[in-house]
Formats: structure tokens, C-alpha cells, sequence
């Protein structure tokens, strides 16, 4: 199965009356856009993400500088939007696709796999919750009738469709105003897939709306330190910050000896609380002989991330009389912010010496201190 996702972020929120876009409004110093691409970002079924923009916001979207993102210009409606969407992938081999409006950016990930598992059986596939209030209709502020609400449903996205079918629908009804995509299949009388929503999978319309986002996505913030030290000797490659630096010597060591991975390991892991880097990677196995630090990283990142943390910032101390640390710091804060999934402005690093004291000071080692913060959800 060939799946896409279009996540649409093209209105203007207006109900929110906020000087900033929905889409780009921060809760927890992530965008709501880049809530919910997190939310599918993992999912291994999703083959590409294509967003549907304002154009009027092209400028905050491009300063979030996403990774591996289609873009398309929406429309004035939100079926031109979708539409464009689906034109815009229509010879990329998608074979079914996901829609989802960025107004829900907590959409739990089992309801995420549960629209997916089911659209391997069925043309579309809409998650609905219960209606558990009593419904009235009202006009000019008076009740003039109470409805029966036993057989009404609030919809939700992401709403899960065969490429093929909802692309035609969307093209016979180019320009209508639809509320949802799903609503083209109800109105051809084609059966859609029901599945149970979530409640948790609101949908931010209004100021109250953000308020309960930002109420259940209450943080605890951690914090960890980290310290290496190697020796430098003859005939070792240098490694420092997962960058090869040229020079006479390397560090020894099992691994590749980086001091400034090893000591950013360390930090993580303690800050998370889940050991250190000898419990997990122990000098005594054969497999971690001479292996980059960089992979060492990256099993890290995912531990963390499995245990629902993420990095808000690193600092990082790297001690060495030479060589001079500034020329490859720029190389090092790319390597370290593509690994941890973190901006290069969440990293610091700062090159110091031991003005000749110590073994350091006579380049005779190098060491790496780091100390890093990581927030978690209640």
C-alpha cells in the first residue's frame, strides 16, 4: 500500500481571533502544524506528507525549514485545497491517502493506525465519537425544537480514502463547500468505514479550544549531565562531535573514542533516567569495537523518543588544547541537530582549553562535557 498524507493548514483561523495563524501558533515551543506532523511523522505505512499552505503564510512555513515535506498552495475553500492536494500527487503512485485538518494536532497514534488498518479493507474510512449532549435547534437565540441526538455523530479526521475514488469525487465536485471529504461518499450514497474517534483528538476552532490543548499537554522537564575524557595517541582517526578532524593523533578508546557523542550520550540518558552509556554499550562486547559514536547517537535518540522525551536544548564543553575547536563547530552542530531531530539554535558548543595545565593542556587527551535538557508529557 502506496500511502500519502495531506495535512491541510490553509485557512485563516479566524475564530481563533489570533494575531498569528492557527497552524502557527506554539504550544510547548512546536507549531501546531509541527504537532500534528509528529503524530504521523513515525508511522512507517506513510510514504510522503504533502501540506496545503496559505500563501499568505509561505514565510512562517518555511522558517519551521520541515524536512522531507511536499508543499502545495491551497485554495479558497477546503475542498480546492484537498483537490489540489490530490492533483498535485495524482502520478506519484499513491494507491490511498490519508486527510487531515492541522486544527487537531493531538491525534493519538492508535487511532492514526486503526484508520490505516482499516483502509487496507475499505474505500474510505471515517472516525466519528458520540454526541453526549442534548441537541437543540435554535434561532434568533430561541429553542424552537430538541433533536433526537441517538443517532447524531461529531466527525473527525484524519479521514483514510482509495486515491483513485476521492480524487474523482473531488474533481465532479470541484468548488462545492464541503465539511469533510468523507461527505463525498455520503453524498453518492457509497458506503464509508466507521471507526471510534477519540475525544483527546480535539479540534482547535476557537481561544477556549487552545486553552484545553495547552491544559493537556503539560510538560516535566528533566535534566542531565554528561563527562568524557580519552587519551590521545598515534595512529587514531579523531573524531569530535561525530566530524573526522585532521590531525596528528586520535583518541583512544573501544568505540571511536568521541568524547563530545559519548558525554552527550551520558547527558541523555540520565536526564531520561535510563542508565548511562557503559550499562548500554559495553566496552566488553566485540560489536561496539571501533563503531562511529554517531550510531551509538542515534539508538539513544530513539530510546528517548520511544520513551515519549524530547530535547529542548544542549550545551556542550569541549576541552582540548588543540586543535582549536571553532573551526569545526559549525560541521559538529549539523551532525548532532540532524541525529537528535533538534534545530541547530537548540545546540551550543563552545571550545575551551586548560591554558597547558594538565594532562589537556600538554595534548596528552581531550574531554566533553555537555549538559542537556528534555521535557516529557504528563
Amino acid at each position: 500500500m502506496s500511502l500519502f498524507l495531506i495535512l491541510l493548514a490553509a485557512g485563516d483561523g479566524k475564530r481563533l481571533k489570533s494575531t498569528i495563524p492557527k497552524a502557527y501558533i506554539k504550544v510547548n515551543n512546536k507549531t501546531l502544524l509541527e504537532h500534528s506532523i509528529n503524530n504521523f511523522k513515525k508511522n512507517s505505512d506513510i510514504k510522503k506528507i504533502i501540506i496545503v499552505y496559505n500563501k499568505n503564510h509561505k514565510k512562517l512555513l518555511q522558517n519551521l525549514n520541515l524536512k522531507n515535506i511536499l508543499y502545495v498552495e491551497g485554495g479558497k475553500t477546503r475542498q480546492k485545497s484537498a483537490f489540489l492536494a490530490l492533483k498535485k500527487i495524482k502520478k506519484m503512485g499513491c494507491n490511498k491517502v490519508l486527510i487531515h485538518d492541522v486544527a487537531r494536532p493531538f491525534t493519538p497514534k492508535n487511532l492514526i493506525k486503526t484508520v490505516i488498518l482499516e483502509l487496507k479493507k475499505h474505500h474510505a474510512v471515517l472516525p466519528i465519537i458520540n454526541v453526549n449532549d442534548a441537541v437543540k435547534r435554535v434561532k434568533r437565540n430561541n429553542i424552537f425544537k430538541n433533536i433526537n441526538r441517538n443517532t447524531l455523530r461529531f466527525s473527525q479526521t484524519p479521514q483514510g480514502f482509495t486515491f483513485k475514488k476521492i480524487y474523482e469525487k473531488h474533481k465532479k465536485s470541484e468548488n462545492m463547500i464541503i465539511d469533510d471529504d468523507a461527505s463525498l461518499f455520503t453524498k453518492d450514497n457509497e458506503k464509508v468505514k466507521i471507526i471510534t474517534g477519540s475525544k483527546k483528538n480535539i479540534k482547535i476552532t476557537d481561544k477556549e479550544d487552545l486553552d484545553v490543548f495547552k491544559s493537556i499537554n503539560k510538560l516535566k522537564t528533566y535534566f542531565g549531565i554528561g563527562f568524557d575524557i580519552h587519551k590521545l595517541v598515534k595512529y587514531r582517526k579523531l573524531y569530535l562531535g561525530g566530524v573526522k578532524i585532521p590531525f596528528k593523533m586520535g583518541l583512544d578508546g573501544h568505540s571511536d573514542a568521541d568524547p563530545v557523542l559519548h558525554a552527550l550520550i551520558d547527558a541523555l540518558l540520565g536526564a531520561c533516567r535510563v542508565g548511562d552509556i557503559g550499562m548500554l554499550f559495553s566496552d566488553k562486547n566485540k560489536k561496539f569495537k571501533n563503531i562511529r559514536s554517531t550510531k551509538l547517537l542515534k539508538k539513544v535518540i530513539k530510546l528517548i523518543s520511544d520513551n515519549k522525551y524530547f530535547i529542548n536544548n544542549i550545551d556542550i564543553n569541549i576541552i582540548a588544547q588543540k586543535p582549536k575547536i571553532n573551526k569545526y563547530s559549525k560541521q559538529m552542530l549539523f551532525v548532532i541537530s540532524k541525529i537528535c531531530d533538534v534545530k541547530v539554535d537548540q545546540i551550543n558548543i563552545k571550545g575551551k582549553s586548560t591554558e597547558k595545565l594538565g594532562i589537556i593542556g600538554k595534548e596528552k587527551a581531550i574531554a566533553s562535557e555537555v549538559i542537556v535538557s528534555v521535557s516529557s508529557y504528563e
